[in-house]
């Protein structure tokens, strides 16, 4: 086996801790916008180190662009996932958030007119069918505001990946992500919260490490071995990692009705990446 598909295993497995590390950060009274930015904050001051070992320079006309990719990409993205973990479950929250390949095929064809196969059709309705099953919709009173925030949180982790693209035509990827953190910093300032308890650092520090730097490091690295639609398809391993843990540590379960909408999901977003390297 490559090495490489085992470094994509591995950050696949490191984004899969993001919902517990905002789960275990709860348990501290800390309110999503001083988490995210606590996140960003650190993981923003690792990168600054890494690139400015590597000759990095401010490129000032990108700003704007940067400014924007924050705020959807990290802002946004953060925020609605956390309080979608708050208010459900990790487990809820990271099958929301796979309902992103959906949006990722639409604005694929509006902004980049990439194809819309049969295959993609019948992905699209897999996984719009599992999350009709997750939300389940008999409690849809108990379910509405976690599920409305679930799919934003789809929505806005979609951007990440179309607004990526553009970025990374001018910058390394180390770079790109290090603009649109810092971004996503100053726009979580003004929202949070400064004081923090002591005991709360270690895991802070494990959120910006973890599923942040090293995540992102890691997959990186693996792209150097393994092709991009390979290492999508392996990296749809980080919600069956997420739903392992928060089984282990919460002992989060769900209903049958949520896991068949489970087995849907990833089976849509499989067959997306899997088309997606055909086309």
């Amino acid at each position: 086996m490559k090495k490489g598909y085992i470094l994509v295993f591995l950050a696949a497995s490191m984004w899969g801790t993001l919902g517990i590390f905002a789960k275990l950060l709860y348990q501290f009274n800390l309110d999503p916008f001083t988490i995210t930015f606590y996140r960003t904050l650190i993981a923003f001051s690792i990168l600054l180190v890494y690139n400015y070992s590597n000759d990095f320079q401010i490129k000032r006309h990108r700003l704007p662009f940067y400014a924007l990719y924050g705020f959807f990409a990290v802002f946004l993205f953060y925020i609605l996932y956390f309080y979608t973990v708050k208010i459900s479950s990790v487990s809820f929250a990271v099958l929301l958030l796979y309902s992103a390949p959906v949006y990722s095929t639409i604005l694929g064809y509006a902004l980049f007119k990439e194809k819309i196969t049969k295959a993609k059709i019948l992905a699209l309705v897999i996984v719009i069918f599992g999350v009709f099953l997750v939300a389940n919709l008999d409690h849809w009173d108990a379910n509405k505001i976690a599920t409305v925030l679930g799919l934003l949180s789809g929505l806005t982790y979609a951007l990440y990946g179309i607004l990526a693209k553009v970025a990374v035509r001018d910058e390394n990827p180390e770079e790109a992500l290090l603009y649109t953190i810092g971004f996503g910093t100053l726009f979580l300032a003004p929202f949070s919260h400064f004081k923090i308890p002591y005991e709360s650092l270690p895991y802070l520090f494990g959120l910006a490490f973890f599923p942040t730097v090293l995540g992102y490091i890691l997959y990186n690295k693996a792209l150097q071995e393994v092709e991009v639609s390979k290492a999508s398809i392996i990296s749809t391993v980080e919600p069956v990692v997420a739903l392992i843990l928060a089984y282990l540590i919460f002992r989060e379960t769900l209903t049958p009705k949520q896991m068949i909408g489970a087995v849907f999901i990833i089976l849509g977003s499989l067959i997306l990446h899997i088309e997606e390297k055909r086309v």
